[in-house]
């Protein structure tokens, strides 16, 4: 399964141990789940990173950035998108780019409030949405 994770969770990862973003780290060559994301999400991790502190920058360089495949960065779609934050745009752009299954974000207000929990074939959820259903599947 190929899970695209925007900035929000890639943050989350690195500031917190027991969040279910840093879960999906934890579980990703176990479960055979591909970490996409891409350079416009990574810079933007690198800028704010420092925020929570030297030991999440350091965890974040060390053990989480290793473990994400870069995908390119897609401003365009060839379907009609209507997406109202201009920020977000490439996220999402990226992640129905790469044919993810699934675009993790922390970012309710900005993703699922306003896209819903689909777009294209491309599934929206929080970290925690996706464990606790990957538990009730039985995968975990």
């Amino acid at each position: 399964m190929k899970l695209f994770l925007d900035t929000s969770v890639l943050l989350a990862a690195a500031g917190s141990s027991k969040g279910a973003s840093r879960f999906v780290f934890a579980q990703a060559e176990a479960q055979r789940w591909r970490l996409l994301t891409s350079p416009y999400c990574v810079e933007e991790t690198n800028r704010n990173v420092r925020k929570l502190g030297s030991e999440a920058a350091s965890y974040w360089r060390a053990s989480l950035l290793p473990q994400l495949t870069l995908v390119p960065v897609e401003l365009t779609y060839d379907q009609v998108l209507v997406f109202p934050k201009t920020k977000d745009r490439p996220v999402l752009l990226s992640a129905l780019g790469a044919e993810a299954d699934m675009l993790l974000t922390l970012d309710e207000a900005d993703f699922q409030k306003v896209i819903g929990s689909q777009v294209y074939g491309l599934a929206v959820r929080s970290p925690g949405e996706f464990v606790i259903k990957q538990r009730e599947a039985g995968h975990i």
